[in-house]
């Protein structure tokens, strides 16, 4: 056989062989008749939210520091906790001398006996001077009583004569005079009966004040050793062991671990896309933190953006200081739209060909999309909310109508 005829056999062997398996790809016939339940992967369409998404790199930092101030004015007397070490919330840091503060307080415990003495013996004052005014009032009335009495025995014997005008005249100025003595001591009496209510009030009141600021040096005393808020790294302890320090100086400057943020970075080709209220997922171990953009730095360094990320759960257990993780920003966002997850089943452009599942029966549908998503795609038309549809890739039995599901 010659080399030319040998040649032709070849090229008409390998155009058989790949016409036949173009036609076993794409002529329904030759596509299987049936396909095992389990082979294929669904979806339900159903109404949702499709977003787009821009990648981006994160840092998580503190989300802020604490400072802690000295309480009051005396001197250190031992730093327990070095610069640069970790802390355990409520864990001291250091311990300033109390001596001052409990001086003070011994000093206020005294003054505050004394006065409960003042009161005590005040109101036992104030019992006696009642005591002494109601005898004085009682006294003047008895008087009236009897010049009153008198008055009239004296009236009935001025008619028969008994006794002289002048005699009754005098009797009654007597007891004129009695009457004004009488209201003018009422008068003082309740003055002085004020006077006392207030001296009594004055001294409840000084008490009041003691005991309010006792309460306060006592508080104070207990802040006397120095404890982390929350769990932090230490960053800087301002002072030495028998330094003195002023009330509310800065002793101690620390990173609070309790809550983080985010430093994102990402291409300055994003940044019309990059603002302030923008929503952004953190992806920590396969899980979705929803955070927002905060503050976007003007400055672009190594072509690259960097913003601030806030967290609605800043206190996420799974997120510590340092750690790198991949963000994604919310570029568009459909709400309340018809979708189907996305799948290597779903062919590209707007109209597409997907299987249906109807019964034990999957039927070929043409279906409009629209936006295309990070998870979902949206259904515009050719689908119903509730429909399952084969998202798994169908290149096997493509192009056929119908294919019954074998289980």
């Amino acid at each position: 056989m010659s080399r030319k005829k040998i040649i032709l056999l070849i090229v008409i062997s390998t155009l058989v062989i790949v016409g036949g398996f173009l036609a076993f790809k794409n002529f329904k016939i030759f596509a299987p008749p049936s396909v095992d339940r389990s082979s294929i992967e669904t979806s339900r369409i159903d109404i949702g939210t499709v977003i787009t998404i821009i990648d981006a790199e994160g840092l998580v930092e503190p989300e802020s520091e604490v400072l802690l101030l000295s309480p009051t004015s005396t001197k250190i007397e031992r730093i327990l906790q070095a610069p640069g070490s970790r802390v355990n919330a409520y864990q001291t840091i250091l311990r300033l001398d109390p001596k001052p503060l409990e001086e003070e307080i011994a000093r206020l415990e005294d003054q505050i006996g004394i006065k409960r003495n003042n009161l005590q013996r005040t109101k036992l004052n104030a019992k006696s001077t009642r005591v002494d005014l109601d005898y004085q009032v009682e006294t003047k009335k008895l008087r009236i009583a009897t010049l009153k009495s008198d008055l009239a025995d004296q009236e009935e014997l001025l008619e028969v004569g008994g006794i002289s005008p002048a005699k009754f005249e005098k009797t009654k100025q007597e007891l004129v005079l009695a009457e004004k003595d009488l209201e003018m001591i009422e008068s003082r009496n309740s003055i002085r009966l004020q006077q006392l209510q207030v001296e009594e009030r004055g001294l409840e009141l000084q008490i009041d004040i003691q005991e309010k600021e006792l309460e306060a040096k006592t508080e104070t005393l207990g802040k006397t050793s120095v404890r982390a808020p929350s769990s932090g790294i230490i960053m800087s302890i301002n002072g030495k062991a028998g330094e003195m320090v002023n009330k509310d100086k800065l002793l101690v400057r620390m990173s609070d671990l309790s809550n983080f943020k985010i430093i994102g970075s990402a291409s300055e080709e994003h940044a019309e896309i990059i603002k302030t209220g923008k929503t952004i997922y953190a992806l920590v171990d396969r899980e979705k933190l929803v955070g927002q953009i905060g503050t976007v730095y003007p400055e672009v360094q190594g072509s690259k953006i960097k913003f601030d990320v806030y967290l609605e759960e800043s206190n996420h257990p799974k997120l510590l200081s340092n750690m790198s993780l991949p963000l994604q920003i919310v570029n568009r966002r459909k709400d309340s739209v018809m979708r189907v997850q996305q799948g290597p089943g779903i062919g590209r452009g707007r109209n597409v060909e997907l299987y249906v599942v109807e019964n034990d029966v999957l039927v070929l549908k043409k279906v409009e999309v629209g936006m295309r998503g990070l998870d979902y795609i949206e259904i515009k038309s050719g689908l119903q909310s509730g429909d399952e549809v084969i998202v798994s890739e169908t290149a096997e039995f493509r192009n056929r109508p119908e294919i019954d599901i074998s289980h």
